[in-house]
């Protein structure tokens, strides 16, 4: 099973990518679990410059943009493979 985190204070384009990223889960039937984070120390614990942030089982795979959902797609197969 995928661990995804939304990196992201609650602001629009965070739940822009939590909505795309939770979409992509879904159609592709991958047994994930989509986790926001919203607390600022824990975003910052991934050296990411600006958010929103996608994290995807610990390795930082987008960062201040929404990735379309075709860019998530191929996030989530990647970890797969290397899984």
């Amino acid at each position: 099973m995928l661990t995804i985190k939304v990196l992201g204070s609650g602001c629009a384009n965070c739940k822009k990518l939590e909505a795309i990223t939770r979409q992509v889960v879904s159609e592709m039937g991958v047994e994930a679990e989509v986790v926001k984070v919203t607390e600022y120390p824990d975003i910052m614990a991934y050296n990411i410059m600006s958010t929103p942030g996608l994290v995807i089982n610990e390795k930082v795979v987008s960062s201040g943009r929404i990735p379309t959902p075709a860019e998530v797609t191929t996030f989530v197969v990647n970890a797969l493979e290397a899984a």
